[in-house]
């Protein structure tokens, strides 16, 4: 069993840091060379990873990984789809539903308002988890080292004390909320669908700053919840 625990561990370290070498990946993970030679080559062997370049000293993954996840991505979003769409129905926005992916969530799918006042952000966008409402809700039930607090607004957070304050709060009350911290004219709320390791992914309600009025944000913020909360009993 702590054969295929170091192995899986060093997948994920291949990817995050691809092309990566033996020593680098043993300093990173705690682990003898030779324990992640072994994982390299059992990896290399099952079709996960190749060497970069030719180098037989340096890896990246292969399209096995991508092609497992996308999979789990269309499950996911036939999974959220009519809860999106219910969603949507309740509250005449737009609903976009985000994973995570490394320092950031990417948007994986939308359903836009029919309003004629909209924001649209393309598929594949990345969001920084400290400035946007999808990162915060899935920030927030994460134990990993705060990311880079970069500023793109006057009011993005970038205080390491004001954020941990933030997402205490994002916890008490189940929902995280964006008042134009990556981009002035947008507002969201949202809140995360979480698997038994942390957060898979997060629902938001997206909307121009100026239809966002404080009345909205916390009705909006009680049905995403509950969206949220929906599917992550649906991926159960």
């Amino acid at each position: 069993m702590q054969n295929v625990i170091n192995a899986l561990r060093v997948l994920e370290e291949v990817a995050a840091r691809q092309p990566a070498g033996v020593g680098e990946l043993a300093r990173v993970l705690g682990l003898p060379k030779s324990t992640v030679q072994r994982s390299l080559r059992t990896l290399h062997e099952a079709g996960w990873i190749r060497p970069a370049a030719g180098e037989i000293t340096r890896w990246q993954v292969t399209s096995k990984a991508f092609q497992v996840g996308r999979r789990t991505e269309l499950g996911l979003r036939d999974a959220a789809m009519p809860v999106m769409e219910q969603l949507r129905q309740r509250t005449g926005e737009t609903i976009h539903l985000m994973v995570p992916e490394g320092d950031a969530v990417v948007l994986i799918e939308r359903l836009e308002t029919d309003k004629p006042l909209r924001i649209v952000l393309p598929l594949g966008i990345r969001l920084p988890l400290h400035a946007s409402a999808n990162g915060k809700a899935v920030l927030a039930h994460r134990s990993a080292p705060l990311p880079e607090l970069a500023s793109y607004t006057d009011t993005t957070i970038i205080d390491p004390e004001a954020l941990d304050a933030e997402l205490a709060a994002v916890r008490a009350r189940g929902y995280a909320d964006n008042r134009g911290e990556w981009r002035s004219d947008i507002a969201a709320v949202a809140a995360a669908v979480l698997g038994p390791d942390g957060p898979v992914a997060s629902l938001s309600i997206s909307t121009p700053a100026s239809r966002m009025p404080e009345e909205l944000r916390g009705e909006y913020g009680k049905l995403v919840t509950q969206a949220a909360r929906t599917l992550t009993e649906s991926l159960t």
